[in-house]
């Protein structure tokens, strides 16, 4: 297996040339392959509410089984609108609302539909993969503003001088992954001001939306003054609900926003998902409690695998969201977390994500690692006990 790259594919487009690898579909093909505990890609490894995965089957039998409209079904856009206000007091209604084949095609979408080639996409390392190749797909070029570990703040100077004349788009995603970082309100504050003095559009991010932990809240970008008109806000049910490969996301901007990145996505699946999108109504309809309870799973989780990889000697940075939990591998003799991440599976039968491929500036997180603790406290217990092998 190659990690971190692939040889030149005379058939592909140049720019497309350094995407050629997912590290998460590398990863996970090498815990098939070593039987290893696979805590590198964020997927929980049980099923999502039943009362939901019953709704999928009931639209299945109720056969709503052909293309839904290219919008979303209405059900659901309207669900979407009354999660944001129910949630965040927004004030979206059910025209705002797109559906997409999940978070990704959303972002992929809006990228394509607002940047022009040539433009630039401010972004913030180390940012999810698919968001260099989307905005390469798209012709834009990426200027990278680097949270810095280990509570991954960021310097405001380096976001505002990120910021020029051919500066189109930001893209934020909080809480964020790969580092586990919610950006609290004075971060987004001075977001939202860089976005507003120079006329930038956005494009958020916030499918860990509901896994926030430690009394942080997550404060969607959108709500700041100023910033209504100008973002695009997307989000999934897969994270939220534990249903991944239902593959059922959303967006919502104002009337000219989201028309344009309809525009691009309906060019693209088109539409998908019956009987899922039908379900999801169910899933955002559930009751406080559901998500009250899902932070409280995922904060112990965290918590052990954070307990766990301190007791072994990593050096554990901050989490206060998502599925995810970073540290650094140098107090265990590793200068190189690729490296690190490529003897795991063998030596201790796990495998986690190294964060470098995540950086432009490779040496900001050269020495950091991340793994996901979205699984069942056993298996949890298990990858913590398999690792002590690495002190022994």
């Amino acid at each position: 297996m190659i990690f971190g790259g692939a040889r030149r594919n005379p058939h592909l487009v140049a720019r497309m040339q350094g995407h050629q690898l997912s590290i998460f579909g590398e990863m996970s093909a090498l815990a098939v392959e070593t039987g290893a505990i696979n805590l590198g890609q964020g997927f929980p490894d049980t099923d999502g509410p039943l009362e939901v995965t019953e709704a999928a089957a009931q639209a299945i039998r109720d056969g709503f089984n052909q293309y839904p409209p290219d919008w979303g079904i209405p059900e659901l856009r309207q669900a979407v609108a009354d999660h944001q206000r129910r949630f965040y007091r927004m004030e979206t209604t059910a025209d705002e609302v797109m559906v997409s084949t999940g978070a990704s095609e959303a972002l992929g979408a809006s990228v394509m539909a607002l940047v022009e080639p040539g433009q630039e996409v401010v972004v913030f390392e180390p940012y999810f993969d698919l968001y260099a190749a989307v905005i390469e797909l798209a012709g834009g070029i990426r200027k990278a503003v680097t949270l810095r570990s280990p509570d991954y703040s960021f310097d405001t100077a380096e976001l505002e001088a990120a910021v020029g004349p051919d500066t189109r788009l930001l893209m934020l995603n909080s809480p964020h992954n790969p580092t586990g970082k919610v950006f609290n309100r004075e971060e987004l504050e001075v977001v939202a001001r860089v976005a507003v003095e120079n006329d930038l559009l956005v494009v958020t991010d916030e499918v860990y939306e509901h896994m926030t932990y430690d009394g942080n809240r997550h404060v969607p970008l959108a709500t700041l003054p100023g910033m209504a008109g100008r973002t695009v806000t997307i989000s999934s049910g897969g994270k939220s609900f534990g249903l991944t490969g239902w593959k059922v996301g959303w967006a919502h901007a104002n009337e000219d926003l989201i028309r344009a990145v309809h525009t691009v996505k309906q060019h693209l699946s088109f539409t998908s998902g019956a009987p899922f999108q039908r379900a999801m109504v169910t899933a955002l309809g559930l009751s406080d409690d559901y998500f009250v309870d899902l932070a409280k799973d995922l904060q112990a989780k965290r918590d052990l695998v954070v307990d766990g990889l301190a007791s072994i000697g990593f050096d554990v940075y901050p989490a206060s969201g998502t599925y995810y939990v970073t540290a650094d591998v140098r107090p265990l003799g590793y200068e190189d977390g690729m490296e690190f991440c490529l003897d795991l599976p063998s030596r201790c039968g796990v495998v986690a994500v190294p964060n470098r491929v995540f950086y432009d500036d490779e040496e900001a997180g050269r020495s950091i690692v991340r793994f996901a603790y979205c699984k069942r406290f056993e298996v949890l217990d298990q990858a913590i006990d398999r690792l002590r092998r690495l002190s022994a």
